[in-house]
Formats: C-alpha cells, structure tokens, sequence
C-alpha cells in the first residue's frame, strides 16, 4: 500500500475518496449557499419585485436633496435616536432604506427600518417583506440559528469546497480535455462528463468565490492574530477604521445643537468621489453638540471594500476627517470582499458572475447525483438499497428539485399573504421551509425517480406561472412592463420563465432516461470486485 500510494495513481485514487466524501458531506448546503448566492447578485432587483406596489422610476433626484427629504424624515419619526443612518439611491435601488437606533435598547432589537420615497421623503407604502435580502443572508449565515452559529457553519462548507475544489483537480489528470468530451445518455459516463465540464467552466471562479468567502469572515474564524495584534481599546479603532467605515461616536453632550444642513455636506462628497459615487450617510447623535456626520463612498464601480468616508462636526459642518486610503493588508481584504460581492459590476459584469455562479450550482448538483449513480449500479439488489444510500437520494432530490420549488414558493407568498398581514415578511420566510420540508417528505414517500420527476415539473410549473400569478394579483404584466421600460420586472419574469424551461428540461429528461441496472448476482460481483469506476474517476474519465 505505501508504493501504492507514492505512485500518482496513487495519489490521484486518495485524492478522489477526499473529493467524493468533501462534497458529499456537506453537499447539500453547498448546493443551498451556492444557489441563495447565485440569485443574490441580483438581489436587489428581486427586492423591487417583491414590491410592486413602488412605480418604477428611471431618473433619481439630485442626492444632497434626497438627503435633505430622508432627514426631516427621520426627524419626525426618531427625534430621540442617537444614530441615523440611510443608504443614498442607484441605479439599481431607487430607494432609501434607512435605520435608527432605538434608545437604550441592545441587540438584535436595538434597530427599527424604514424605506423612503427619494421624490417626496415619505415613508413608502408597500408590502412588509426580505425581498432578496433574504437569499442573500441564507446564503452564509442560514436562518433559525444565531448568526455566529450560522457563520461558522457556512464557513466549515466553504472550507470543504475548497478542498472538494483542489483534490478534484488532482484526481483529474485529463482536466481540460475532459471539457470538451460530453456523452448524452450514457448512465453514469454522462453525469461524469457534466460534472467535469461544469467543474472546468468556471474553474477559476469557483475558487475565487470559495476562498474570497472564507475571507470576507476570517476575523471571525481565525481571531487570534487580531487578538494577539490589538489588545488596547485605540488600536481596535484603529483596526475598524481599516476594515469599516464605523465611526465610534463620542458620548452625547446632552446640550442640544441643530445640525448644519446635510445637503451641503453630501455635495462636498460628491465633488470629490463624483455625483453618483456616494454610498451610506450616518448621523451619530442627532441634535447634539457632539453629533457626527459621516459620508461614505459607494462600492459600484471600485473593486475594493475598503472604506473611504469624510467624517463632519454636525453642528458646524467642519470637515474633520477624511480617509481615501487604507493599510495593504486592508486593502487586500477589500479587494476580496469585493471579487466576492461582485458590486462593483455593471450589468453585463453581473450576469457574467449570475452565469458561472449558476454553473457552479449545477457543478455541486451533478456531483451529488453522481455519488447515488454510480453506487446504485453496485449495490446488491438496486431495487432494494441499503438505508444509507436510499436516505442520500431522497436528499438529493429534496436539496436540488426541492430547494427550486422552496425559493419559487417564496415568491408566491409574497404575491399571496395578505397585505396587512402581521409579520408578514416572517411568513413569507416561513414559507420557505414550509415548502421545502414538503418536498423533502414527498421525496421520501414516493419512488426516487417518480419523485425527481415531479418536483422538477413542479418547479417548472410554479416558475412559469409566477408571472401570470403577479400579473392576476397586482395588475402588473410583461406588456405593461415593456411598455413603461421597467427593466426590472421585464428581467425578473424573463428569468424565471428561462428557469422554468430549464426544469421542465430536465424532468423530460429524467422522464426518458432507462436506468441499466445489472441483475442482483451480476451487482454482487461488481461490488467485490475493483470499482471500475472509481478508477474512471481517478483517471480523469479516461
């Protein structure tokens, strides 16, 4: 065994059982954080669509005014805050979302949210609900667990990934040929070339995006240099004046103070940043002698997440502070977070990362499929599977067929819920589950293929009747749509027909596939024997 092993063959035959068990470990979290990920860049969009109720507006009005409307807003709804903070509006979100913090109130409830109307400054009037945000939080931190707990997690996969990443390239010795090699219907030979293909197509980013999301948290992760690096309170300022745009507001004097007007304030920043390169404004004690406003700069078009803000006196408007630059150590991990986010894209940029992303979805899908295919042709009596391998394809079908109809059910409680619903942006996320943890108990009571089957025609079913059902319950459809030149429900609906035919291809492909199984005692034989397979696999599929 040791000459075995030094051989790279070898080498290549360890390196395949470290892929196939990294993966499937924690696949189907992979398959979950890679396609929440996948639709997050957009998640803005989905967030305009699950508010149709907002008119869609192509021109934005200048931002100095927009800031001078949201803070008589905030005057009037949190006058006792000691912190204001709203997001200016793009291209891609045409609204302020803004928060305040409530006083002497600590955690998760410390906060309470508010969306204006950039034209008026009034508070929107639409349906409570996540929008995409909701994706994109599952996506590294799940739900119904403490975040840190849902962190960790998230990132023991992405440490998997990355494993599952690398050891596949070594398995593989005929990589890049084996992407230009796909067979139809041949069983297990097929899945094989789509996994590889797949796997090779976005090679480059799968690794970008497994490692850069290890990065984004790896404060969290590995705090012991920061630790060991920053003992006193002045140096962990320091540290967050690196990695943020924070800015540790001093106590409030208790002597009240107007603050200058914020207008004038947002337009220094714009000439220095430019008109439309403005991101957050945060006001820290509003009202007091001691208030601070500070102005940061917007992540499109910088491919880095490194703060750069001008920090203002709130009383006189004095520019105290201005940081255009951070330490090279900061400024990698800007760098990072921000090939990760991908907002600095524009949208042609985006689809590109939605695209590959996408591939990478499929890349995790086929390799869990692959594990139950080619073991199914091993097994004893393949009629009759060992509860192992019997409970890893009812997984499989719920994480893949069954998180599809889980996200689409999201969608159509968000067109459904009455409107006045109490927590109702809470239900439409307890609709998620809900459906999810259906199609799980479906996929156990039904036949594997007759289950794949039909959730994948459920899937197709419910994303193309999403925009019929958001044209019956808002009024709103894809010739109107066109016509007003809202590119974002024209986009949104678009998609999810392309994704309905997608998995309506798919369940007519599974409804044509004749699975070969050999006869029980030729099975038998096949599994005593050396695992041809196995060998394909390490070879590269050759």
């Amino acid at each position: 065994m040791k000459g075995r092993a030094s051989t790279p063959r070898g080498l290549r035959q360890r390196m395949s059982d470290l892929h196939i068990w990294a993966g499937l470990l924690v696949g189907w979290l992979l398959y979950a954080m890679f396609l929440t990920g996948t639709v997050s860049y957009f998640k803005e969009e989905i967030s305009q669509w699950m508010r149709p109720e907002v008119p869609h507006r192509v021109d934005q009005p200048d931002a100095a005014a927009v800031a001078e409307r949201v803070m008589a807003g905030l005057q009037a709804r949190a006058a006792d805050s000691p912190q204001w903070s709203f997001a200016l509006p793009d291209d891609r979100n045409p609204l302020v979302d803004a928060f305040w913090r409530k006083p002497g109130v600590q955690g998760r409830r410390a906060f309470e949210s508010a969306t204006f109307d950039p034209h008026t400054g009034r508070v929107v009037a639409a349906r409570d609900t996540r929008g995409g945000e909701f994706f994109y939080r599952f996506h590294f931190q799940f739900h119904y667990m403490p975040v840190l707990w849902g962190r960790w997690l998230a990132g023991i996969c992405a440490m998997f990934m990355l494993v599952a990443i690398v050891s596949g390239v070594i398995t593989h010795k005929k990589i890049f040929t084996d992407f230009f090699t796909f067979r139809w219907g041949k069983g297990q030979r097929s899945w094989l070339d789509a996994h590889n293909v797949l796997s090779v197509l976005g090679l480059p980013f799968h690794l970008m995006i497994t490692y850069t999301g290890l990065v984004t948290l790896m404060l969290l992760y590995m705090p012991f240099g920061e630790q060991a690096a920053f003992k006193t309170p002045a140096e962990r300022r320091l540290l967050t004046a690196q990695t943020s745009a924070f800015v540790q507001p001093q106590a409030a004097s208790g002597q009240a103070a107007a603050l200058a007007p914020i207008g004038g304030l947002v337009r220094q920043a714009q000439a220095r940043w430019g008109v439309d390169g403005l991101g957050r404004v945060t006001i820290a004690n509003p009202g007091d002698a001691l208030a601070r406003v500070v102005v940061t700069r917007g992540d499109e078009g910088r491919v880095s997440t490194s703060p750069q803000y001008m920090l203002f006196e709130g009383r006189s408007g004095r520019l105290l502070e201005v940081r255009d630059s951070v330490g090279p150590a900061a400024e990698t991990r800007g760098v990072m977070y921000a090939l990760h986010l991908g907002r600095f894209s524009d949208s042609v940029t985006r689809w590109l990362y939605f695209l590959v992303s996408l591939a990478g979805t499929a890349m995790v899908g086929t390799g869990l499929v692959m594990w139950t295919v080619k073991r199914r042709a091993r097994l004893p009596d393949p009629a009759r599977p060992h509860f192992g391998f019997w409970l890893v394809e009812r997984l499989n079908i719920a994480a893949i067929a069954g998180l599809s109809i889980a996200m689409a059910g999201m969608l159509w409680a968000n067109r459904l819920l009455p409107l006045g619903m109490p927590q109702r942006a809470e239900w439409e996320v307890h609709a998620f589950f809900i459906v999810w943890a259906t199609t799980l108990l479906w996929a156990l009571l039904r036949p594997a293929r007759r289950a794949w089957i039909e959730l994948l025609w459920t899937a197709a079913a419910m994303l193309a009747l999403l925009p019929v059902l958001s044209w019956i319950t808002t009024g709103r459809h894809l010739l109107a749509s066109l016509e007003a030149g809202d590119s974002v429900f024209v986009g949104m609906e678009l998609t999810l027909w392309a994704l309905a035919v997608l998995h309506a291809v798919l369940a007519l492909r599974t409804m044509r596939h004749q699975a070969r199984l050999p006869r029980p005692r030729q099975a038998a034989r096949a599994a005593a024997a050396p695992s041809r397979a196995d060998g394909l696999a390490a070879e590269g599929g050759r």
